[in-house]
């Protein structure tokens, strides 16, 4: 869903970024404003003032978008996990936490800090509107559409569908009192896949009764819940049947090594058109160097592969994390997410025994799926 975002601002060491498709959704909103809202509210303004008001308005409304995110984004740290980044997109927010929360404590924790969060604005928004309704009407109003729109947002969110808060409080609640993630999930899910569905029948309820883009909406927001709960729990099960791999049973044994000091043309010529695979093992006198793969050898431009050194574009050691044979199959994953990185070397006692890349796991769990384990 999300393409190759921006980074906008870092915060608390998050990256906050923008994804292309959100320049759709802040178009449509500060159209909406600046040529519907503010005219039918304020019929007194001038063109150029709706305008002006509906653009700050939306730029604030994704403010407090950014600021939900940002809620649950903090409580997660307070709770020990890692958040790499906030991405604004078409459909509002996204925190990218490394893991899921492994305890139903948490999960309640983070969830409801997002609505927390918006209503937080909300009452902020009202206080302007109260200092301001009478002195200063633009601003007022920018206050009431964003106290309002801030209600909103948390009692949508607030909803109990999974993945949206409402679903991930309700999943915490089952989650505790059955200790049982899977079945929690799947009820949260289910329920999510529900809610899904009914916001795309009233999506198409709306464009046949002549409201045809808020219909086209909610169809496209119901089509979006629908498969965020299918894959959130695909991603249940795939965790449940990585805790039962590990490592050794993942890795591929049979890695190439490479040295730090050969060209990027050789790496191609000799190495990668062989079909000695796609990632490689950078290894000086049988001590890792680090890791190269054909992301990295992309990279490099054609007419400068032959002066390029491996050492050059190389993912170093000290940048890599590793595991040991003996890690489950959760933990590899967990590795690869924590960087962003697609392989990760096994390493015993400071002996490198095999590379594990995203692939390898995918195809041990299509495996599995094939044999119906």
């Amino acid at each position: 869903m999300l393409g190759k975002a921006w980074r906008i601002a870092k915060i608390k060491g998050i990256n906050v970024n923008i994804d292309p498709s959100w320049l759709i959704i802040f178009t449509l909103v500060t159209f909406s404003l600046g040529n519907f809202y503010f005219p039918k509210m304020y019929p007194q303004w001038t063109t150029f003032m709706n305008w002006l008001i509906g653009v700050i308005t939306s730029i604030l409304f994704f403010v407090s978008v950014l600021l939900h995110e940002l809620a649950h984004s903090l409580v997660a740290i307070r709770q020990g996990e890692k958040v790499r980044s906030i991405t604004l997109f078409i459909f509002g927010g996204v925190a990218q936490i490394t893991k899921e929360p492994d305890s139903p404590g948490k999960e309640f924790l983070m969830a409801i800090a997002g609505p927390i969060g918006s209503l937080a604005i909300a009452c902020f928004f009202f206080i302007i509107w109260i200092i301001f309704h009478t002195t200063n009407q633009p601003v007022a109003a920018i206050a009431t559409y964003l106290s309002l729109i801030n209600i909103i947002l948390a009692i949508f969110n607030l909803l109990p569908g999974f993945p949206m808060d409402g679903g991930r409080i309700l999943r915490s609640i089952i989650w505790k009192a059955t200790h049982n993630l899977k079945r929690a999930t799947f009820v949260a899910s289910t329920l999510g896949r529900f809610l899904a569905f009914a916001l795309i029948i009233s999506g198409i309820w709306q464009i046949f009764s002549g409201n045809f883009i808020g219909g086209l909406w909610f169809v496209f927001i119901g089509w979006f819940l629908h498969n965020a709960a299918m894959v959130s729990y695909h991603q249940v099960i795939t965790r449940e049947m990585l805790r039962t791999l590990r490592a050794e049973d993942l890795m591929s044994p049979n890695f190439k090594k490479v040295a730090s000091d050969i060209t990027v043309e050789l790496l191609i010529d000799e190495y990668l058109f062989h079909g000695h695979g796609r990632n490689f093992l950078v290894m000086d006198n049988n001590e890792l160097k680090g890791i190269v793969c054909l992301e990295d050898i992309i990279k490099v431009s054609r007419e400068k592969r032959r002066k390029t050194l491996v050492s050059c574009i190389m993912t170093p050691k000290e940048e890599l994390h590793s595991v040991s044979s003996g890690d489950t199959g959760e933990v590899v994953l967990s590795q690869l997410s924590a960087k962003d990185v697609h392989q990760v070397p096994v390493i015993d006692n400071n002996i490198v025994k095999g590379i594990i890349c995203r692939t390898d796991i995918i195809r041990i769990l299509q495996l599995h799926h094939d044999l119906g384990i």
